[in-house]
């Protein structure tokens, strides 16, 4: 039985790792910066150098394939892959793992010379972390992406989508492009690491992805009255940002009592204007995300976050704007990718469990348009999205055979 080379993966996960290095560990890479798009083409040039052809679309999707060098209804392929952008301060496996192991997978067919019924492609999506817009070179790939609303698409910084991608040397108005015909996938699978404790804590070599999580988030903006901070009465002050705190307060134990038992919130950017400390703010900007894999239950959450909002608005004499910013549908997994992941499992005698998602993921967009799955192995510590995030080597390595005969599996 084939097996990937585990030295091999291990230098190109570190050898990525360098690409936007912090001083004290981890990764700031976003994308279209400096960064990565170092990374690009570095992996550009490591997938060539696997005996793969490798290309880049309109998106900035990169992709590496074996038996195609575009995607094509005629002959539908095989995908795996992930991401390589990352979050401010995060990790050096979210997302680089799915991509650098579905390399070497591919890397280890092409030396073994498997000759697998369908072509076989790695994908490292642009983008999947959102700081422009979320998932945004799988969903371009998958479903389109309106061209009306790319010059729109900004950052929380203000920084505009169209800028960025210019400045990396991309034609935003190629985006469309990316849209690959209909029947060109033939399946997707995803390696990932957990992000969460539930398989450390089990004892659970792989985990085998049911459904991922739907998204919602939302920029909130309370405007109130600036004023003198020191000489405006308490009782006559119209400040933002104690609508914004009440808000944050009251939402999430809303979503927590009103919520399923795993719907999650949370609030992970502010900003308050004018800014000084002896003003009282006339506008807080807050973004607001929530989580569920109920697609009925985030929506009802929404709606009754918004009615909060307002009724808060009221109460304090402000007034309120709620700007949706981004939403994607939870996704169930294949049933059939599912049942190839555990069926890989047990010949290679690995433990599994069946579990949701909890993260959003690029395979949400991927199971709109053929069957998608994903194969999880334990994050130690649950440790996900700051620069401790690791997982076991062994976890690693096992978590890439598994891959590497799940893909052989569907692409049979």
């Amino acid at each position: 039985m084939i097996a990937i080379d585990a030295a091999r993966l291990t230098r190109r996960l570190s050898e990525l790792a360098r690409f936007g290095a912090l001083p004290g560990g981890g990764v700031t890479r976003s994308c279209w910066g400096p960064a990565y798009e170092e990374a690009r083409k570095w992996l550009l040039g490591e997938i060539r150098a696997a005996g793969l052809t490798g290309w880049v679309d309109g998106a900035g999707n990169v992709f590496g394939g074996t038996g195609i060098d575009s995607f094509s209804a005629d002959r539908p392929a095989i995908v795996t892959g992930s991401h390589i952008d990352t979050v401010p301060e995060g990790g050096t496996l979210d997302g680089a793992l799915g991509v650098i192991a579905g390399l070497e997978c591919l890397q280890t067919i092409v030396e073994n010379k498997a000759t697998p019924r369908r072509p076989l492609a790695v994908a490292a999506w642009s983008d999947e972390e959102g700081r422009y817009g979320s998932l945004f070179g799988s969903r371009a790939f998958c479903s389109g992406i309106d061209p009306a609303v790319i010059p729109e698409m900004a950052a929380v910084d203000g920084e505009k989508l169209v800028d960025a991608m210019r400045r990396a040397g991309f034609d935003p108005a190629g985006v469309p492009q990316a849209k690959a015909p209909a029947g060109a996938v033939a399946g997707y699978v995803e390696l990932h690491i957990e992000q969460g404790p539930r398989l450390e804590e089990a004892g659970i070599e792989i985990g085998v992805v049911q459904a991922i999580v739907g998204v919602r988030r939302s920029r909130i903006i309370f405007h109130g009255q600036a004023d003198h901070a020191g000489t405006t009465p308490m009782a006559r002050r119209r400040d933002a940002f104690l609508g914004a705190a009440e808000y944050a307060l009251r939402a999430r134990e809303h979503v927590v009592t009103r919520g399923s038992a795993v719907s999650v919130t949370n609030i992970g950017v502010v900003y308050v204007h004018p800014g000084a400390s002896n003003i009282v703010p006339g506008r807080a900007e807050m973004v607001h995300e929530m989580r569920d894999p109920d697609p009925k239950v985030l929506e009802r959450l929404w709606n009754e976050c918004r009615d909060l909002a307002d009724g808060v608005a009221r109460e304090r004499q402000l007034r309120v704007e709620i700007r949706p910013t981004s939403a994607t549908v939870p996704a169930p997994c294949s049933p059939n990718v599912q049942a190839a992941i555990e069926t890989v499992c047990a010949k290679l005698g690995h433990t599994t469990e069946r579990m949701y998602s909890a993260a959003g993921h690029d395979a949400q967009n991927l199971s709109a348009v053929t069957e998608a799955g994903m194969i999880f192995i334990p994050s130690v510590g649950g440790k996900s999205h700051r620069t401790d995030e690791t997982s076991d080597p062994r976890a690693i390595e096992r978590g890439a055979n598994v891959l590497l005969h799940t893909l052989l599996t569907l692409a049979a």
